[in-house]
């Protein structure tokens, strides 16, 4: 089976190659801003700038600012950012989008998220999103109802099917909420709506999800949730819940299935974008994004764990399968 990147976490600060200062101040400086904790931007971002000519450390340098999963230190990150004057901020996720938003509306945005940016209310449109924002959104609400229908097929038997979310960041959820009510019913499934902020509240709606009998979990498209990966696959075995997930990340650990845009296409476009901006494009003339490559990952070892046979058409469709 192929292997993927990992997204590794930074032990410390950046270092930059070595070069005279006023160099430095003459490159063109990308802000990033992200409400998670620091991780190392992916080759397939960088990829997407090189196609525009850019190079970190060559004729371009970032300025990384995170705030570790405290959602109040954003606006003063994104604050400090504009008055760096940096070229243009790149931000990972909703909330730190927003901050970037509230702070500047000259400085471009460059955003890559899985919540609707129109209801969000981060563009007029996608075809045209007007402003200083543009970006890459995976649509999680969308992606959510192909994950409903692959994991019905994945466990038939289920009567009800839960759908585990965070009520404290409704940019991931509110599209869901909407549109999966509605798409269980036509399955012949109860849908049953489990909240969780905190890992404790995550303990609490495992506990809830075998009280209830539930034959299946959908777990929501949130960061919150994939910071808590470990602990959410640790439960789905203890419980023996078959899960499914919004990000590879999950199945590394042990989860049953994913299904999500594909990470590489999705912030290949997201950096190509970045660079566009570099060149002098206008984000209000750059139509937001949505990747076109989506991948299933199924771990044949949880499945037969879980004492599951997965049908031979999910084995035909899957991108990856771990055994």
């Amino acid at each position: 089976m192929r292997r993927r990147e990992f997204i590794a976490g930074l032990g410390g600060a950046v270092a930059w190659p070595m070069a005279p200062r006023a160099q430095q101040r003459a490159l063109p400086v990308i802000g990033f801003l992200s409400s998670g904790v620091p991780f190392v931007l992916p080759t397939a971002f960088h990829q997407g700038l090189r196609e525009l000519g850019f190079i970190e450390g060559q004729n371009l340098a970032f300025e990384y600012r995170w705030a570790e999963d405290q959602r109040d230190r954003l606006p003063a990150l994104a604050n400090d950012l504009v008055r760096r004057r940096v070229a243009v901020i790149f931000t990972v996720a909703l909330p730190a989008t927003l901050a970037a938003k509230a702070a500047t509306q000259a400085v471009p945005i460059v955003f890559f998220a899985g919540a609707d940016p129109v209801e969000s209310g981060l563009v007029a449109s996608l075809a045209r999103p007007g402003g200083n924002i543009t970006g890459v959104t995976i649509l999680a609400g969308e992606v959510a109802l192909k994950r409903l229908a692959l994991l019905r097929e994945l466990v038939p038997a289920a009567t009800t099917i839960a759908y585990l979310v965070n009520r404290a960041n409704p940019g991931y959820t509110e599209a869901g909420l909407r549109e999966l009510p509605e798409a269980v019913s036509h399955l012949g499934v109860r849908l049953l709506i489990l909240e969780a902020a905190n890992p404790s509240e995550i303990e609490l709606a495992f506990a809830t999800l075998a009280e209830q009998r539930v034959g299946a979990l959908l777990v929501g498209a949130d960061p919150f949730f994939l910071a808590q990966g470990a602990q959410i696959v640790a439960l789905a075995a203890r419980y023996r819940v078959p899960a499914s997930y919004w990000r590879r990340e999950f199945i590394e650990t042990g989860g049953l299935t994913s299904y999500s845009a594909s990470p590489g296409d999705a912030l290949r476009l997201a950096g190509a974008y970045v660079g566009r901006v570099l060149k002098g494009e206008k984000p209000a003339d750059l139509p937001v994004q949505q990747p076109t490559k989506f991948d299933l990952i199924i771990n044949l070892k949880t499945a037969k764990t879980l004492g599951l046979v997965v049908p031979p058409n999910l084995l035909a469709l899957a991108d990856e399968v771990i055994e």
